[in-house]
C-alpha cells in the first residue's frame, strides 16, 4: 500500500545546487504512484517526523562531501527509525559500497538508478530485501520532468554573481555519464565511458519550471556538456528560443573546447556567460598520469577561443598530486596571473589534493602505486604521500589559508597573492610583495558556491 512519505529521498550536498539527484528519482516515484517526501540537509535540518514515517530512506551521495555527510545522516535515520530500509545511491555510493553495507546501508545503487529505486520501493511493500549492492546500472531511462515542487526554494542555493549583483540560478542536466576515462574522476569506474542524453523537451520543461521559480540563469551540470555536441547545441537553441533572456553556464573538457571551437561563439549568442573546465595541471607528466587528454598549449587555445566569444573560462585545478613539483605548482600560479585568470579561479582550487577513492582507476595505475598507502575506509579514500615533504607541507598551509580566507570573505585576488607567497617560500625564494587588487575591477560571472568535491 502506497502512503504519502513511504519513501524519503535525502540530498546531502550538491555543490550548492537544488538537488536534481533527488528531483529526478522523485519524478520516477510519482509516476509509479508514490508520494515521496524529500529533504536537502545542506539547507534544512533533518526532519525526524518524516524519517519516522518512511519505509524506504534513499540517500543521494554523488560526491565525496555528500558521502561523508550521508553516513552521519544514515546513523540518525537508524536511531529514529530502526526498521527503515536505508539505501545509498550515486557515484560515491557505488565506489564505497563495501564500507556502506557494513555501516548502516541495506542497499547500494549506482548509475542510472531511478527504475531500481522504484523497484526497491515496490518490493518493500511485500517483503524485506536483504542487504545488497548491484553493479552500476547502465540502462537507458525514459526520463520524466524532474519533480522540484517539494524542494527548498531556489533562493536558498548558489546564485549567479555578475556586474555587482546576484541573480537566482537553477541547475539542470542534458546528459549523464561521460565518454572519457580520466583516471582521477569518479565517473569512469561507474559509467565505463558511456553517457546518456536527456531528451531536449525534458530539459526545456525542467528549465521552464526553474524560470517560473525565479531563475534567470541555469547551470548545465553535465559531467561534460560537449560529450554530445549536436545534442548540446539542440538543447541550447531550444532553451534560448523559449527564454531568450536566460543565461547559462556549462562544463566541458579542454579538448572539447578545442575540437568544437566553432560552436563556442554560437553558445555565447545563445546566452552562455562562462564555461567550467577541469584543467587540473599544466605539467605534461601530471596530465598524462591523469589521462586528461590535453596539453598546456590546448589550454591556451581554449582560452583564446572562449575569450574571443566573450565567454569567461573558469578553470578548475588539482594542483597537489604525487607527481606535482614545487615548480609545477608555481607554474599554475604564474599562468593564472599571466592569463588574467585570478578572478576566474575560486581560491579553494589552489588547495585541492588528489582524491583516490576505492574503485578509482588511479588505484591500479603503475604511476600511482609507489605513492599509494592504505585505504582509509572511514575517509573513503586511499592515503598517499608526496616524495617531496615540502609539497605536502605546502598543501597543508595553502589549505588552511584558503579556508580562513573563505570564512573571512577575502577578495580572491588578495588570497591569490598570499598563496603565491607561500609557494615562493616553499621553493626557497624571496616572497613577492602583495599587490593591492583593483577594487573597481570588472570581475567575470561566477556562482557563489565555491567548487568542492
Amino acid at each position: 500500500m502506497k502512503a504519502p512519505g513511504d519513501v524519503l529521498l535525502i540530498a546531502c550536498y550538491e555543490l550548492g545546487h537544488q538537488p536534481l539527484a533527488v528531483a529526478w528519482p522523485a519524478a520516477f516515484l510519482e509516476r509509479a504512484g508514490y508520494e515521496p517526501a524529500v529533504m536537502d540537509i545542506a539547507v534544512e535540518p533533518l526532519d525526524a517526523e518524516r524519517v519516522r514515517r518512511a519505509r524506504l530512506v534513499a540517500i543521494s551521495v554523488p560526491m565525496h562531501t555528500a558521502l561523508r555527510l550521508g553516513v552521519g545522516v544514515a546513523q540518525r535515520v537508524r536511531e529514529i527509525n530502526p526498521s527503515a530500509h536505508v539505501c545509498f545511491y550515486g557515484l560515491y555510493a557505488t565506489l564505497n559500497r563495501d564500507y556502506l553495507l557494513g555501516h548502516g546501508a541495506d542497499s547500494v545503487l549506482g548509475g542510472e538508478v531511478e527504475h531500481a529505486l522504484v523497484a526497491l520501493a515496490q518490493s518493500l511493500e511485500t517483503e524485506a530485501p536483504r542487504a545488497t549492492a548491484v553493479a552500476p546500472i547502465l540502462t537507458r531511462l525514459d526520463f520524466p520532468v524532474p519533480s522540484r515542487r517539494a524542494l527548498p526554494a531556489l533562493k536558498k542555493y548558489a546564485q549567479l554573481e555578475r556586474d555587482g549583483r546576484r541573480e537566482v540560478a537553477g541547475y539542470v542536466e542534458a546528459s549523464r555519464g561521460c565518454l572519457h576515462l580520466c583516471r582521477h574522476c569518479p565517473i569512469p569506474p561507474v559509467y565505463g565511458g558511456r553517457f546518456f542524453a536527456v531528451p531536449a523537451d525534458v530539459v526545456v520543461a525542467d528549465v521552464r519550471q526553474l524560470v517560473e521559480a525565479g531563475a534567470t540563469h541555469v547551470s548545465f551540470g553535465d559531467p561534460d556538456f560537449l560529450n554530445g555536441p549536436t545534442h548540446a547545441r539542440r538543447v541550447g537553441q531550444a532553451v534560448h528560443a523559449e527564454f531568450p533572456a536566460l543565461t547559462f553556464d556549462f562544463t566541458a573538457k579542454i579538448e572539447h573546447l578545442v575540437r568544437h571551437a566553432a560552436l563556442v561563439p554560437e553558445f555565447s549568442a545563445l546566452g552562455c556567460v562562462f564555461i567550467v573546465s577541469a584543467v587540473e595541471s599544466l605539467s605534461p607528466a601530471v596530465l598524462e598520469h591523469l589521462a586528461k587528454g590535453h596539453t598546456r598549449a590546448d589550454v591556451e587555445t581554449a582560452l583564446r577561443v572562449t575569450h574571443a566569444a566573450g565567454i569567461a573560462l573558469r578553470p578548475t585545478w588539482v594542483p597537489f598530486t604525487p607527481w606535482t613539483t614545487l615548480a609545477d605548482y608555481r607554474e599554475i600560479l604564474e599562468f593564472v596571473d599571466a592569463e588574467g585568470l585570478v578572478d576566474h579561479v575560486d581560491p579553494v582550487q589552489y588547495a585541492i589534493r588528489l582524491l583516490v577513492p576505492p574503485g578509482s582507476l588511479l588505484a591500479d595505475s603503475p604511476a600511482m602505486r609507489p605513492h599509494l598507502g592504505a585505504l582509509v575506509a572511514e575517509s573513503f579514500s586511499y592515503r598517499w604521500t608526496h616524495p617531496d615533504p615540502r609539497v605536502d607541507a605546502l598543501a597543508e598551509r595553502v589549505g588552511a589559508l584558503v579556508a580562513e580566507s573563505a570564512d573571512a570573505g577575502e577578495d580572491a585576488a588578495v588570497t591569490f597573492g598570499r598563496v603565491r607567497r607561500l609557494a615562493d617560500e616553499a621553493a626557497g625564494l624571496t616572497p613577492r610583495e602583495l599587490a593591492a587588487p583593483g577594487v573597481e575591477r570588472k570581475r567575470p560571472p561566477r556562482l557563489t558556491e565555491p567548487w568542492f568535491c
